[in-house]
């Protein structure tokens, strides 16, 4: 589990049902973004919003804007069908705090018709210390952050301008003001006991080399967990008009460990979502809850919820208690495994439609996640594939070059001969991640020591 020993019983209880904040629960809780916040106050180089765009997954983007009206309604549906709901967010598309009124509008309609979700708010932190009362009094236990920089000189590389009542701030002056207002926003929140997550975006050639300073300040003023994830550079901002590039896996990796041996809590397993999201961590279902089918006056069976998610909180146990069983056997030498799967815990993603690799390391008792490696898909559909797939297979080889093994539901003859000839070894399975790992692991060495042995 992902949280601080020194946290309460209770935010200990909230972190284990948060899908973000915790790695198992990741596993089986599902999360609901809710897209009623369309203005954002700051500009940064890496974004360009676009709203009707289903086939893009990152941050700020989104198939439709909901009133907060419509947000309920659709809550409400998707609570009624979805058992695992567990936390309901406004993450966008711009920021919540530019658009307060809509923002908690949509958070005091939530929790009084589905009071038994969590509420969580993510915010560029610009306006966040004029509105600590508001989130105290809406129970918001949640808040995430996005701080990139503490340096303003390394911020002004990042955001162009930020506007602030009626004032439009520009190249240092705005980073400044930006970041004396996030760092504010976190210390009073971590005062008053709010779980903060601090995300923080990896751009190499402008903070790749100071993001251990950020981890180490939020860290001292409370934040209770830090995501770094890696740039992505939407069409059309100024990133990708300067050419910029996002970090290989191994840079990303390296400093995840480097902010972990700093004794901050690093999310690991962070998708960067759409900000209309729903479903486990991996998979959208938005397009599974169409707001148009979701009832008026929808039913919540309150009491089978409550039992599926008990029974959920025992499952997440029992892996807790067998994993750190397995962690005090382990001690062998590990293995490198890339994992294609579209959620649900389950290697049921084929290689060529997969966008994304799960990574682990294994010794063959014990199973960690390393992390998230995005990728271009190999082949964009059965009848429309890309181009140019020589150029993109070389780039998923290289992405996977330290993995051994590469688990996915399925994979042509093409790319099977090409990963097995740099050194990846592909292998077809089906089920559970963490079952698929140690069994293929068991099935490589007993087939390199047979190698061996007929060498």
């Amino acid at each position: 589990m992902m949280q601080p020993s020194c946290l309460s019983s209770e935010a200990e209880e909230e972190i284990s049902r948060h899908p973000c904040y915790s790695e198992e629960a990741h596993r089986f809780y599902a999360r609901m973004h809710i897209p009623v916040a369309p203005a954002c106050n700051i500009q940064c180089n890496y974004c360009n919003r676009k709203f009707d765009c289903v086939n893009e997954s990152r941050p700020g983007v989104v198939s439709e804007v909901l009133t907060p009206e419509q947000a309920e309604r659709k809550v409400r549906g998707v609570a009624s069908q979805l058992m695992q709901l567990s936390v309901v967010g406004v993450a966008g598309p711009g920021d919540p705090l530019a658009n307060p009124e809509q923002t908690f509008d949509t958070f005091a309609r939530v929790r009084k018709h589905v009071p038994d979700v969590s509420l969580c708010l993510s915010t560029n932190g610009l306006t966040l210390y004029r509105h600590v009362d508001e989130i105290m009094e809406l129970g918001i236990r949640h808040v995430t952050i996005t701080i990139n920089a503490i340096d303003p000189e390394v911020g002004q590389a990042i955001y162009p301008w930020v506007f602030d009542e009626g004032v439009r701030y520009e190249g240092r002056e705005a980073a400044e003001l930006l970041i004396s207002r996030q760092l504010l926003g976190l210390e009073l929140l971590a005062k008053l006991g709010i779980l903060v997550k601090v995300n923080s975006i990896m751009i190499p050639g402008v903070n790749d080399h100071h993001l251990a300073a950020v981890s180490a300040r939020v860290k001292e003023l409370g934040a209770t967990l830090h995501n770094v994830t890696p740039l992505i550079i939407a069409p059309g901002s100024q990133y990708e008009a300067d050419g910029r590039k996002a970090p290989r896996p191994k840079e990303l990796l390296n400093l995840q460990e480097q902010l972990g041996r700093g004794g901050m809590k690093v999310m690991r397993h962070c998708r960067q979502c759409r900000a209309d999201a729903i479903g486990l961590l991996g998979q959208d279902r938005n397009p599974d809850f169409p707001l148009e089918a979701m009832e008026a006056e929808p039913v919540i069976n309150e009491e089978a919820r409550a039992m599926f998610q008990r029974e959920l909180d025992t499952k997440i146990r029992e892996r807790v208690l067998a994993k750190q069983a397995r962690r005090i056997q382990a001690g062998g030498q590990k293995t490198r495994v890339a994992v294609a799967t579209r959620g649900g815990d389950k290697v049921n993603q084929h290689f060529g439609h997969a966008t994304e690799f799960l990574v682990y390391d294994t010794d063959g008792t014990d199973v960690q996640l390393l992390g998230v490696r995005k990728i271009q898909a190999y082949c964009h559909g059965k009848a429309d594939c890309n181009g140019d797939k020589a150029t993109t297979l070389q780039e998923i080889i290289s992405i996977l070059s330290d993995c051994r093994i590469l688990l996915c539901s399925g994979i042509g003859e093409a790319p099977r001969a090409s990963l097995n000839t740099n050194g990846v070894l592909p292998l077809v399975r089906k089920g559970g991640i963490q079952e698929a790992i140690l069994e293929s692991v068991k099935y490589s060495s007993y087939f390199e020591k047979l190698n061996i042995s007929k060498g």
